[in-house]
């Protein structure tokens, strides 16, 4: 019943015209009705009475009129149908558009925590497969099953105010379909779910392979992949079979029984006949309308595995739609305007798994200035991206506090606290766009004018040492880059990456080892356009000539602060960062 609740929730601003199309189609199938019946009066009147040659002669107006107005109903009817399923389908549509939109807004929200649970095929898989099945639910089986609710009822009382005897020989086998559907959703319901679970898998091993294909070629592991797509593919196939056969072992039954109104209907209604208990037009009347009783019967089949795929369906997309980030702005956020940039760590703790897991960062406290430079460096593994990714709330602290501009971070508005902040990653991900569309990803173009925005693009690129390589490609910055940015080098993507940090002219930029497929030329152009920054920088760094001007270079060693000081006081310790220096020296 949530289920339900939950969609006609999202039919909000079309209830009225979905309600308005039932109600219409609820009219179309009562119209059913008037064909049996005319045809009933014509037998009776003009074929099987004893007066039916003389009614043909005078009464020649109103088996005229009969037909003229068989004629007229069944077109109107026809129209009304095609209308009412336009109606349907446009509600259905608009319905889908407002949950995908939803869900995609809420996937946006997420913290890094959802994407570490959920699998990139799967989260698709919810957007796409799962999404046409609440559209088609919506469209299709909703409506096939009150038109078949509506046109059983509407065909019973129609029979039982000709003949009840006659309407109960019909309509009694109908407890025995009954009970095939409820034997059906429980034996096959389960199926469904094991079913969207394979197809989830099958798209996750599909995306994997395709968005690391030059991985596959350059490891020549095109067997290993195709190996398990084809393991995917046949747990999928296997599942896939396994609920067709189920669901067709209570189809054909359930069909075979709903086929036999047709016997019953020549065995009692022929008797029914010859005893003069029902006149030949009566029995028309019931033979024209027995597939109105049996069509039911065979769509319930249908109706019910459909209802059973979307509950399958539904409930995955359920899981996002009501999915709430616990990184979130508090109602009495601080509205600082401008961030300057002064950054402090207060004893900070953080661990991937939680409170009771093992800690990633353990009791992190150091000050950094406006307009300084920090360098953190430490072995893999040392919690160094992580504790860069607490600044801007991709994760929160779990103990101690981050301030900035002596403000709590938890205190600040996200999206200005986010704003203020330019990230570099390690792992540079571009779309599939212009070059300086990349650039100018984080850039608030409402506010900045086109000219104005190319100028911008243009000196980070150039401070990030891109400019002159942008120049020579096919048509410079305005050129396509592939998908994430396939056709361009490790170290022409970081400079692009770091040129978008540069251009949303953060209070606090982020570099996360942001040159270390760079040569050194370039790295040392780099590290001169940052000391024009007025903005405070934060590096990660691998090789010691970026982090040696450093204000404060800090040592991580498993998630602690093991030495940190400048470069000259860092030599002196002879510890991790000058065994470094020694070794790159």
């Amino acid at each position: 019943m949530f289920l339900f609740r939950w969609l006609w929730k999202n039919l909000q601003g079309y209830r009225r015209r979905y309600i308005f199309a039932l109600v219409m189609l609820l009219v179309a199938q009562i119209m059913l009705i008037f064909n049996p019946l005319v045809m009933r009066v014509v037998v009776d009147t003009f074929i099987s009475s004893e007066n039916a040659a003389e009614n043909l002669r005078t009464r020649q107006d109103f088996l005229f009129m009969l037909i003229g107005l068989t004629i007229v109903l069944n077109l109107v009817r026809t129209g009304l149908r095609y209308g009412l399923d336009m109606v349907i389908e446009a509600c259905s549509q608009g319905a889908v558009y407002k949950i995908r939109s939803h869900l995609f807004n809420s996937m946006q929200s997420q913290d890094a925590d959802f994407y570490d649970l959920y699998r990139t095929g799967d989260i698709m898989t919810r957007l796409s497969g799962d999404i046409e099945m609440v559209r088609h639910t919506t469209a299709w089986s909703f409506k096939t099953m009150f038109e078949s609710i509506v046109c059983f009822t509407a065909v019973s009382v129609f029979y039982f105010t000709i003949n009840p005897y006659m309407a109960l020989c019909m309509i009694g086998i109908t407890p025995v379909i009954l009970l095939f559907s409820t034997m059906f959703h429980k034996k096959v319901g389960p199926l469904y779910g094991n079913l969207r679970e394979r197809l989830s898998e099958l798209n996750t091993a599909a995306e994997e392979n395709i968005s690391g294909n030059r991985i596959v070629k350059a490891f020549a592991a095109e067997d290993f992949e195709i190996s398990r797509f084809r393991d995917s593919n046949e747990k999928y196939a296997a599942q896939s079979k396994k609920t067709a056969i189920a669901w067709w072992k209570f189809f054909l039954p359930m069909e075979t029984v709903s086929q036999s109104i047709f016997a019953v209907h020549l065995i009692a209604g022929g008797l029914f006949a010859i005893n003069g208990a029902i006149t030949m037009g009566d029995y028309m009347a019931f033979s024209m309308l027995s597939w109105a009783l049996s069509m039911p019967m065979s769509t319930l089949g249908y109706v019910i595995s459909d209802l059973k795929r979307f509950s399958a369906s539904a409930n995955k997309i359920i899981e996002v739609y009501y999915s709430r980030s616990k990184i979130v702005e508090r109602a009495d956020a601080v509205d600082i305007k401008a961030i300057r940039g002064d950054v402090e760590f207060k004893n900070v703790s953080f661990g991937y798994g939680g409170t009771q897991g093992e800690k990633a960062l353990e009791g992190i406290s150091f000050k950094v200035k406006a307009g300084e430079t920090v360098a953190i460096m430490g072995e893999t593994g040392s919690g160094k991206t992580t504790l860069v990714n607490l600044i801007p709330r991709i994760y929160d602290v779990q103990e101690g506090e981050i301030l900035i501009d002596n403000h709590n971070i938890r205190m600040l508005k996200l999206k200005e606290l986010r704003e203020s902040i330019g990230i570099a990653t390690q792992e540079v991900l571009l779309y599939s766009d212009t070059i300086e569309g990349n650039i100018a990803f984080g850039v608030n173009v409402d506010n900045v004018g086109s000219q104005e925005l190319s100028k911008t693009v243009r000196n980070c690129a150039k401070m990030a040492a891109a400019h002159e390589f942008i120049e020579k490609t096919t048509n410079g910055y305005d050129t396509i880059v592939g998908e994430r940015g396939v056709g361009l080098s490790g170290g022409q993507k970081q400079r692009i990456a770091l040129a978008r940090a540069l251009a949303v002219k953060p209070s606090i930029l982020i570099l996360d080892d942001t040159t270390s497929a760079v040569d050194s030329e370039t790295e040392k152009h780099i590290q001169e356009s940052l000391r024009g920054l007025s903005c405070t920088k934060i590096i990660i760094a691998a090789r010691i000539s970026s982090a040696k001007d450093a204000n404060k270079i800090i040592v991580l060693q498993k998630g602690k602060i093991a030495e940190m000081g400048t470069h000259d006081e860092l030599i002196k310790q002879n510890g991790y960062y000058k065994e470094v220096y020694d070794l790159q020296s």
